[in-house]
C-alpha cells in the first residue's frame, strides 16, 4: 500500500507540476501576442516616418560629414545644409509681425502639440512666433499640393481643411494644428494635399527665416558651451575637436540645489553647478 500511495503522491506531483506548466505557458503565449502587436504597431509607425523621410536621406548622408563639427543636438531637426558662421548671423535681422496675445498663445501651443517641433527650445518656439505672418484662403482652395516643393510652415488660426494623399482623406484640420512641416524640417516635397473646406486663416513662416533661427540659435548655444566647458579645469587639456563633441551633447536641464537653480549635465554622468558666468564646479563622486 506504501508504494501504491508513493505513486498517487508522485503522479499528483507530476499533474501539478504539468499544471503550472501549462499556466506558464498560457502567460508567456499572451505576453508573446502583445509584443507581436506592439512590434506590429512599432513597424506601422517605422514605415511611415520613413516614408516621410526618405526623399531627403540621400542628400543628407552626402552632406553629415561635412557639418558634423557645426551642428548641434538642437539644430539636427533640420536636415538641410548650413553654410553660415555666428558672426553672418549676428547681423541678420528677422522680421516681426504683431499679433494678438491670443494669437501668440495658439501657435505656440500648435508648435508645442507637433510632434516633429515640440523639442525645439522656447527661444526658437518664441522666434518663430514673431516672425509668423498671416495668410487667408477662401473655400475650396488648394493651400499645399502633395509633391510639390514646399517653402512654408502653416498653423491655423480659423476654419477647417482637409488633407489627403493620394486622394485618400487622411483627415480634417482646425485651429491650433500646423502643417507643411516636413517640407522644411527634412527639405523634401509636400506629402499630402491640403485644401480649405471653409475660408480660412492662417500663420505662416517661409524656410529661409525658419532654418536662420534654427542655425543662428544653435550656433549662438553651441558658442556658449564651449566657453563654459573651456572655463572647467578638468577641460582645460582636451582638444578643440573633443570640447566641441561634447558641446554637440551638452543639455541644460532644470534641479532644485541650494547653491544655484541651473544645472548642467553632459550625458548621465557628469554634473556641473553653474554659480555664476565664467565659474563651474564639478560633482565627480555623483553615482553615473
Amino acid at each position: 500500500m506504501g508504494t501504491l500511495r508513493d505513486l498517487q503522491y508522485a503522479l499528483q506531483e507530476k499533474i501539478e507540476e504539468l499544471r503550472q506548466r501549462d499556466a506558464l505557458i498560457d502567460e508567456l503565449e499572451l505576453e508573446l501576442d502583445q509584443k507581436d502587436e506592439l512590434i506590429q504597431r512599432l513597424q506601422t509607425e517605422l514605415d511611415k516616418y520613413r516614408s516621410v523621410i526618405k526623399p531627403a536621406t540621400q542628400q543628407v548622408h552626402k552632406q553629415s560629414e561635412l557639418h558634423e563639427q557645426q551642428r548641434t543636438k538642437r539644430q539636427a531637426i533640420s536636415a538641410e545644409p548650413t553654410a553660415f558662421d555666428i558672426q553672418d548671423l549676428s547681423h541678420v535681422t528677422l522680421p516681426f509681425y504683431p499679433k494678438s496675445p491670443q494669437s501668440k498663445d495658439l501657435i505656440k501651443e500648435a508648435i508645442l502639440d507637433n510632434d516633429f517641433m515640440k523639442n525645439l527650445e522656447l527661444s526658437q518656439i518664441q522666434e518663430i512666433v514673431d516672425c509668423m505672418y498671416p495668410v487667408e484662403y477662401g473655400k475650396d482652395s488648394c493651400i499645399i499640393k502633395e509633391g510639390d516643393v514646399g517653402s512654408l510652415v502653416y498653423v491655423m488660426e480659423d476654419g477647417k481643411v482637409e488633407v489627403t494623399k493620394e486622394s485618400l482623406k487622411l483627415c480634417t484640420m482646425g485651429p491650433g494644428k500646423v502643417f507643411g512641416e516636413l517640407a522644411i524640417l527634412y527639405n523634401c516635397t509636400r506629402t499630402a494635399t491640403v485644401k480649405t473646406l471653409t475660408n480660412v486663416k492662417l500663420w505662416a513662416i517661409d524656410r529661409q527665416c525658419f532654418q536662420t533661427i534654427m542655425m543662428r540659435t544653435g550656433l549662438i548655444k553651441h558658442t556658449e558651451y564651449m566657453e563654459f566647458l573651456k572655463s572647467v579645469p578638468t577641460f582645460h587639456d582636451l582638444q578643440e575637436d573633443i570640447l566641441s563633441k561634447l558641446a554637440d551633447v551638452l543639455e541644460e536641464v532644470s534641479a532644485f540645489f541650494k547653491a544655484s537653480p541651473r544645472n548642467v549635465c553632459v550625458g548621465t554622468c557628469l554634473l556641473f553647478l553653474l554659480n555664476r558666468p565664467g565659474s563651474a564646479s564639478s560633482f565627480p563622486n555623483l553615482p553615473t
